[in-house]
């Protein structure tokens, strides 16, 4: 066969069509429309729709595995966070509580600090502010220790009272501190005056009744007493400034076989709560020595007889 009539063109096979060029010059021809198109008539979005709606399930499913890794590790943080969160919580609550006990105690020792200013300018004699540190060791007595004592001028036999009346005397005095002993103690005792009737008489320490009290002894049974009467300093024993309250009368007992009555009171200081009090100089210091006796006049002699 002559070479000059073989085919030479390629088999249909490896036919390419186009070529490159004319097809980026169309495709992007085309894009540009279908932007524009769709920029200015939406033609597309209809079709987005659909694919969007058809694709969902596939989207839903892949993305399940995401999520059950960030419910767990949010889980797991979210409890963590809870549980600082619970303990931040607990220790606010305790700091507010404590703060709260603290303004409640700081503004009752206010009120009592003013009723004490309010008090020591009602006095003439000199006082001394004290705190009260401690109960005294022994059980049977009703005893409190301050710190003011000699080195602060506290002489043996003051008054001691807070914010509401008499609270006892000084019965001990060391250096640095003194021993109180409270007037529900049996062994102190105090005249006292009734401001009803006038009628003076001595407030013992009973401390057998409920929380410690006083009792006005040697009172005849028909004597004129009520329940709720305000028994105050008389000022007579020369310790006590007159008119400071001591008690008030809380029950009265008259037995038909006894010719004195059995009577209770209760004290207007607070015998077991105090914490700043008054040490006030005793009255005696204030009062003028007795002026000395005048001497006798010798009787003349008489003449001896002769």
């Amino acid at each position: 066969m002559p070479l000059g009539t073989l085919d030479r063109s390629p088999p249909p096979f490896f036919k390419q069509g186009p070529s490159a060029l004319s097809k980026l010059v169309f495709f992007s021809a085309l894009s540009l429309f279908l932007m524009v198109a769709d920029m200015r008539f939406r033609i597309t979005q209809p079709v987005r729709a659909a694919l969007s709606t058809a694709l969902y399930p596939v989207q839903w499913l892949a993305l399940q595995p995401v999520r059950a890794v960030r419910s767990s590790s949010g889980y797991l943080t979210g409890l963590d966070q809870a549980n600082i969160s619970r303990e931040q919580a607990a220790r606010k609550l305790t700091l507010q509580s404590l703060r709260a006990g603290q303004v409640e105690q700081l503004l009752m020792e206010n009120t009592r600090l003013r009723k004490l200013l309010d008090l020591r300018s009602q006095l003439a004699t000199s006082v001394m502010a004290a705190e009260v540190l401690y109960d005294a060791a022994d059980p049977y007595t009703r005893k409190i220790i301050i710190d003011k004592g000699q080195l602060q001028d506290v002489a043996l036999g003051s008054p001691v009272l807070d914010e509401s009346g008499v609270l006892g005397q000084v019965t001990r005095v060391h250096p640095l501190v003194s021993e109180v002993t409270l007037v529900i103690d049996r062994e102190l005792a105090i005249p006292v005056l009734n401001v009803r009737t006038g009628a003076r008489s001595v407030a013992y320490g009973d401390p057998t009744t409920a929380g410690g009290g006083l009792e006005l002894r040697f009172m005849g049974s028909n004597s004129d007493v009520q329940q709720g009467d305000l028994l105050t300093t008389s000022g007579v024993d020369g310790v006590y400034p007159a008119g400071l309250p001591v008690a008030k009368i809380s029950r009265i007992e008259r037995r038909a076989e006894s010719a004195f009555a059995k009577i209770y009171c209760t004290p207007q200081a607070l015998v077991t709560g105090s914490r700043h009090v008054m040490v006030v100089k005793p009255v005696s210091g204030d009062i003028p020595p007795r002026p000395p006796a005048p001497q006798a006049v010798a009787a003349p002699k008489k003449a001896a007889s002769k």
